[in-house]
């Protein structure tokens, strides 16, 4: 992902009261005899927003094509913070670091791959956290905090890597705790401005839809 991708922020005042959240694709075929089969066409959801939603002055639709414009439309992709599904927790709740099992120590593995698990008694469904915020990443082995330098965390992949002295014996839970943003791109080569339009309330759609890690 790091090809073609610019570790920046879109605006995060605008994100704030952005529309959108996740997409599946599921093909529903329905039977002759009244029943159907469902099938999922993609293992995980990708998130799709709506950035035009945010926009409330003309100076907020400036910083957007200033923003776009530095990321050549479509060419390069960035970062977005959702205003819903941020951090490791849920909403409102503190992070800590045994908020996601991200894996279990063999001895010799020393990466791992930050997660979040959706689910409840009925399924659930895992994904890769890949852009996880600076700074914001706490680590724990069977229960016990740990500090750099024992680890690492890669903002740009999400990945975390043990020193050698510190990699997990095996059969120990590696659980850890973060703030994230979504990795995406615009959806769209095109910003239509239309002032006439916009102070009449009619606001200009900006797609943005997640790149998958």
């Amino acid at each position: 992902m790091t090809a073609g991708f610019h570790e920046v922020r879109f605006p995060q005042r605008l994100s704030l009261a952005t529309s959108g959240g996740p997409v599946r694709r599921t093909d529903v075929v329905n039977l002759s005899n009244g029943r159907e089969t469902r099938n999922s066409r993609w293992k995980d959801a990708r998130r799709s927003y709506d950035a035009g939603s945010g926009i409330r002055s003309v100076g907020d639709l400036f910083e957007v094509m200033e923003f776009f414009e530095a990321r050549s439309g479509e060419l390069y992709g960035f970062r977005f913070r959702d205003p819903v599904d941020w951090t490791s927790s849920r909403p409102g709740a503190p992070v800590t670091p045994l908020d996601q099992v991200v894996g279990i120590g063999d001895g010799t593995t020393r990466r791992f791959q930050l997660t979040k698990t959706y689910g409840d008694a009925g399924g659930r469904s895992t994904r890769a956290i890949a852009k996880p915020a600076v700074g914001t990443v706490k680590i724990a082995v069977n229960g016990v905090l740990l500090a750099p330098p024992s680890f690492s965390c890669d903002p740009a992949t999400g990945v975390v890597m043990f020193v050698a002295d510190a990699i997990p014996r095996s059969g120990m839970t590696i659980s850890a705790g973060f703030e994230f943003d979504v990795p995406v791109r615009f959806a769209t080569d095109r910003i239509d401005i239309n002032l006439s339009a916009f102070n009449a309330g009619r606001i200009p759609s900006i797609p943005l839809m997640e790149i998958l890690p």
